[in-house]
């Protein structure tokens, strides 16, 4: 099975735990045995491999994403990397050529598309394997994947089956109603448009092609910025006639708000938190080193991140992003590759980052024009390289960067590091990348 996941967000609905790199399927909250917890992309791609140990799975995504992806999935993941969004269509038909013409998958192949962050019991992931082999026999030139409707939602779009068999054509397609239509919708036999689908690859190139002015993956790349942002929905289901659905009635949910977030939750509380006994319906997520406590709160999420602090009543969590956008700061945490970051102080000129570098992993060698820093290393062994002279580190040391110097930091165990920024202009751009000597 080749299976490409989705992966976007903005990062606004769920904050203060996501912001632009770290959007809501990477977030920490399913526990494990060991006193851990896994984010949703990670129990997704468990769930495929567990239903599929054999699958090829691609992770479509924006730059900003790939290190998130690479800390949480490892090294090996497969990604398609947009250089920019452009909506779902101009994705598919990127990561639909890089199957094609990178990987070499044929175009007789099916592919099944899926969003990153449902939360679905392991069996969506074999009818998902279904959808393929229904594409690969020729079924339909698209086929969905249509959820059994649990109650009259007004957030999703239906798809109206010609029958109600398992495997249907689709007749029409209508857009999110309110809860009387909806219910109009279901007693028709309508399902909910999960978003997932499976198609040949040849079909999709086939209509880049014909849509799109391209020659192959390397050029798509190249000029992807000057395409026009436009979902797949209407740039190609709309007009498809040859469209076919497989009714799917096992658990799934889309996970978009704080309200339906807690509703899977296993705990009420993760990280340092107490409520009293007069608490009810309380859900609390602290990714602080400081505890909190809630009294005598009712139906209420609290959310503390280094992003920031959020109380609210779990109906009006679902209304948080105008106000989220509101907020002009610069991202206070975020997932690399090679381990995380977190701005603990700033000052009008000084940045102070606690850096946790993972086992054999090292920061890009690189320069600043306008700013020094100082390194203190807390925790762990590694070596430091400055300007080509390599140097073993270890707790206690403090490494001392003067503006223009080139640098960098290496891991042999897990290093934890405190980094000092200073000068008057401290900006992110002021990076310039370079080869290790």
């Amino acid at each position: 099975m080749h299976i490409v996941l989705l992966s976007g967000g903005s990062g606004k609905r769920l904050w203060p735990l996501s912001n632009d790199i770290r959007s809501k399927q990477f977030i920490p909250i399913f526990p494990q045995l060991d006193g851990t917890h896994i984010s949703m992309v990670q129990r997704v791609f468990r769930q495929i491999r567990q239903a599929d140990p054999t699958a090829d799975v691609t992770i479509a995504t924006s730059k900003s994403q790939v290190s998130t992806l690479r800390n949480q999935l490892g090294d090996a993941v497969d990604i398609s990397v947009e250089p920019c969004r452009r909506d779902t269509f101009p994705a598919i038909v990127l990561v639909s050529a890089y199957l094609h013409y990178v990987k070499g998958v044929g175009l007789d192949k099916a592919v099944a598309v899926c969003p990153v962050d449902p939360y679905v019991e392991g069996r969506y992931f074999t009818a998902v394997h279904r959808l393929t082999e229904l594409a690969a026999a020729g079924t339909a030139n698209l086929m969905l994947m249509g959820i059994e409707p649990t109650y009259p939602s007004e957030k999703y779009g239906y798809i109206m089956p010609a029958s109600k068999n398992e495997v249907s054509s689709v007749r029409s397609f209508k857009e999110k109603p309110d809860a009387a239509t909806a219910q109009e919708y279901i007693a028709q036999g309508a399902l909910w448009n999960s978003g997932v689908f499976a198609y040949r690859l040849g079909y999709v190139l086939a209509t880049a092609h014909r849509l799109l002015d391209f020659q192959g993956y390397e050029d798509l790349y190249a000029h992807y910025g000057e395409l026009e942002k436009i979902s797949f929905d209407y740039a190609v289901v709309e007009r498809e006639q040859s469209i076919g659905v497989l009714r799917y009635a096992g658990e799934w949910k889309d996970l978009g708000t704080w309200n339906t977030l807690t509703e899977i939750m296993q705990e009420h509380t993760i990280g340092q938190a107490v409520l009293d006994d007069t608490c009810r319906d309380v859900h609390v997520i602290n990714e602080m080193d400081v505890p909190v406590l809630c009294m005598g709160l009712k139906q209420a999420v609290v959310a503390a991140s280094p992003e920031g602090i959020l109380v609210a009543d779990k109906g009006a969590s679902s209304y948080i992003k105008p106000y989220v956008e509101q907020f002009d700061q610069q991202i206070h945490f975020a997932e690399k590759s090679w381990g995380r970051f977190q701005i603990i102080d700033v000052e009008d000129d000084s940045l102070t980052i606690k850096i946790t570098l993972n086992a054999g992993h090292a920061m890009n060698y690189h320069r600043h024009a306008h700013r020094a820093e100082v390194w203190t290393i807390v925790r762990g062994q590694g070596e430091v390289i400055v300007d080509g002279a390599r140097r073993e580190v270890q707790a206690g040391d403090i490494i001392e960067l003067p503006c223009g110097c080139a640098h960098t930091l290496r891991a042999v165990t897990q290093l934890v590091a405190i980094e000092v920024q200073l000068g008057p202009d401290i900006q992110r751009e002021d990076k310039i990348k370079e080869d290790l000597p």
